[in-house]
């Protein structure tokens, strides 16, 4: 009885190893190729589980997803005989798992194989077009033409080039060196002629403005010396009237003037007799100079 379940457990575990060793999972982002013996036997794209013969067959799994592969950093001749140094990338799915077993086998493979065919096309492509052409006006319909013909090649691996990008087009260290001396050089030149233009214009401006301040300095010059004179005129004309009106108001009016202009508070000096009239109003407040006393008969 122990020997019978002994063998029971032996049976049961060799059966469980053996569906274990005939089973396979394919993902959903997954397909497999089903090999016997080293040769290609069928290809599984359904995702789920799957059966193999134990010891006889083997599984390669390959991704259904957009792969990426990154080439390295070339440099290109324009038509207009400009180098460019260009860094570029692609996009590709694997899309006939025998057809890329039997030419590649593995991915690692894909950039031995597919990296010189995109280096080719990339040279081709862009040889063709002008240097403004490749990093402005037509970069897109270049990266169309270039992965067109990379998937054409690429085909005959089983894999399918979804895209093409550069990554970077720069010009050649030396060149780049060059050019940014001549942008400067270019650049200094403008901001040169844009000050010359600012200076010029700064000086018409100046020059305009001076010339009308001149002329409105001399044209309120000649208003205030007509205004002046006109007062001069009415003052005159006022004094003219109040003299005729009262004689001896007008002389104690413009007496009293030349007090206050003469008699100034600072440091007046004057050397005049106080008999004379100018001091007639200190002496008599009508302004009346004093009798001068008859001269007295000499003595016998």
């Amino acid at each position: 009885m122990r020997a019978f379940l002994a063998l029971l457990i032996i049976c049961v575990g060799l059966a469980a190893i053996a569906i274990y060793a005939s089973a396979f999972i394919v993902h959903q982002n997954e397909q497999a190729l089903v090999l016997r013996f080293g040769e290609p036997k069928r290809v599984v794209n359904t995702p789920g589980l799957n059966w193999k013969v134990p010891l006889v067959d083997s599984v390669e799994i390959y991704d259904k997803r957009i792969l990426d592969l990154d080439s390295q950093p070339q440099e290109v001749t324009a038509s207009d005989q400009k180098r460019l140094v260009v860094d570029s990338f692609a996009r590709y799915r694997i899309v006939d798992p025998l057809k890329f077993y039997q030419t590649l086998r593995y991915e690692e493979g894909v950039r031995s194989r597919l990296g010189p065919i995109i280096d080719s096309a990339m040279r081709r492509v862009l040889g063709a077009a002008t240097f403004q052409d490749v990093v402005r006006d037509k970069r897109e319909d270049l990266m169309k033409r270039i992965a067109k013909q990379v998937n054409k090649e690429g085909n005959d691996f089983g894999l399918e080039v979804v895209d093409v990008r550069i990554k970077r087009a720069d010009l050649p260290e030396q060149n780049s060196k060059s050019v940014f001396d001549r942008m400067r050089a270019e650049r200094q030149r403008e901001a040169a002629e844009f000050r010359a233009q600012g200076t010029a214009e700064a000086n018409r401006i100046k020059a305009t403005a001076d010339r009308e301040a001149t002329v409105i300095r001399a044209e309120a010059t000649r208003k205030g010396e007509e205004l002046r004179g006109a007062g001069d005129g009415e003052r005159n004309r006022i004094y003219a009237e109040a003299y005729t009106k009262d004689q001896e108001f007008f002389e104690f009016y413009r007496s009293m003037q030349a007090y206050e202009n003469g008699l100034k508070s600072e440091d007046t000096r004057l050397l005049i007799s106080p008999d004379s009239d100018f001091f007639k109003y200190f002496t008599d407040p009508h302004g009346k100079a004093p009798a001068t006393p008859a001269p007295q008969p000499p003595r016998q």
